[in-house]
C-alpha cells in the first residue's frame, strides 16, 4: 500500500475555504492516524476486485473475492488466472459474465492490447473510456480505478449511490439530489473532487472506504 496522497492536506485546506459543510466534514474525519486514499498500484488486481464486486453485498463480494484468490494461489495476475478454467472461476461463486470478464482481462493483459501503463499520461476522460473499453468495466468502475489505483484528484462519480446519499444528507437535498446542485458542487470542488468525495463518503460510512 502507498502512502496517502501528496495533494490530500492542500486539497483539505482548499475544500474548508471554499464550502462550510465540506469544512465540518474535514474537521469531524480527521485523526493523526487518518486513513484515507492508499492503494496498493496493482491495476489486474483492482480491476479483478471491480468485477468480482459489482452487483452483490460486501460481505459477498469478499466472500467470492477470497476463494478466487485461493484458486489464484494467493498470486492475483494475469498469468495465473489465465490458467484457470471456466469451470473453476466459476466455482468461487462468479456468474458467467463475471468469468468472461475476468478471462478477457487476463488475456488482453496478457498480449498488451490492454496496456495500463498507458493511463497516466492520460487525463481523466480518456482513461475513463479507455478502461471502459474492458469487458465488466463501466463508467464507474472506471472512476473507481482512477480514484483509489492511480489516487487521481479529481474524480467525481455521480453515478456512485454512496456520493449521492451523502450529498442529500449533508447538503438537506432530497434523494436524488438535482443534477444541477450535483454540478455546482462539482465546480466548487475542483479540482480536488476526489478528497470531496472521499469526505461525503465518510459521513454516511462508519468505516473510511478502501477499493
Amino acid at each position: 500500500m502507498t502512502k496517502n496522497p501528496k495533494y490530500w492536506t492542500k486539497a483539505k485546506k482548499y475544500l474548508s475555504k471554499k464550502d462550510k459543510k465540506m469544512s465540518k466534514l474535514i474537521k469531524n474525519y480527521q485523526s493523526p492516524t487518518e486513513k484515507i486514499l492508499t492503494s496498493r498500484r496493482d491495476i489486474f488486481f483492482s480491476l479483478c476486485k471491480s468485477i468480482i464486486g459489482q452487483q452483490i453485498s460486501v460481505a459477498a463480494a469478499n466472500s467470492v473475492f477470497l476463494k478466487f484468490k485461493k484458486k489464484c494461489n494467493h498470486k492475483i495476475n494475469a498469468k495465473n488466472v489465465s490458467k484457470l478454467t471456466f469451470k473453476q472461476l466459476k466455482s468461487c461463486g462468479l456468474s458467467r459474465q463475471k468469468v468472461l470478464g475476468i478471462k478477457s482481462l487476463a488475456k488482453q493483459t496478457i498480449n498488451k492490447s490492454f496496456n495500463p501503463k498507458l493511463i497516466s499520461k492520460m487525463g481523466d476522460e480518456e482513461a475513463i473510456k479507455y478502461l471502459s473499453n474492458l469487458r465488466q468495466i463501466g463508467r464507474w468502475s472506471a472512476e473507481m480505478i482512477l480514484l483509489f489505483t492511480y489516487n487521481r484528484s479529481n474524480i467525481w462519480p455521480i453515478q456512485d449511490i454512496g456520493l449521492l446519499r451523502a450529498i442529500s444528507k449533508n447538503y438537506n437535498k432530497k434523494y436524488l439530489p438535482p443534477m444541477k446542485f450535483v454540478n455546482l458542487l462539482q465546480k466548487r470542488f475542483s479540482p480536488y473532487c476526489s478528497v470531496a468525495t472521499w469526505y461525503l463518503w465518510r459521513s454516511i460510512d462508519p468505516e473510511p472506504i478502501q477499493y
